[in-house]
């Protein structure tokens, strides 16, 4: 099952570290899923915070990522830390 078909069926909090990150990347390319990619990802950096905060032109190396998807991670990234703040300032 792809990972939107998973999300939308079952729930976010179902969804494994990869498939989440596969939604984010969108599509993959030639041969490869975003799915793919997004494991590459996972086995390159262990966890999703091995990950974060990592050189933009470092993501992009990993094949399927490019620069696009390396700045939509980012973003993704960005929006959890201002979050955890928000939520930290208001406990």
């Amino acid at each position: 099952m792809k990972p939107g078909r998973t999300l939308l069926e079952s729930g976010a909090e179902r969804c494994s570290d990869a498939e989440l990150l596969a939604i984010l990347l969108g599509s993959g390319g030639r041969g490869y899923s975003a799915l793919d990619s997004a494991n590459a990802l996972l086995d390159k950096y262990g966890t999703l915070a091995g990950l974060m905060n990592r050189p933009l032109d470092e993501i992009a190396q990993i094949r399927g990522i490019k620069v696009v998807r390396a700045i939509r991670l980012a973003a993704a990234y960005e929006i959890c830390q201002r979050l955890l703040k928000e939520v930290a300032r208001d406990a």
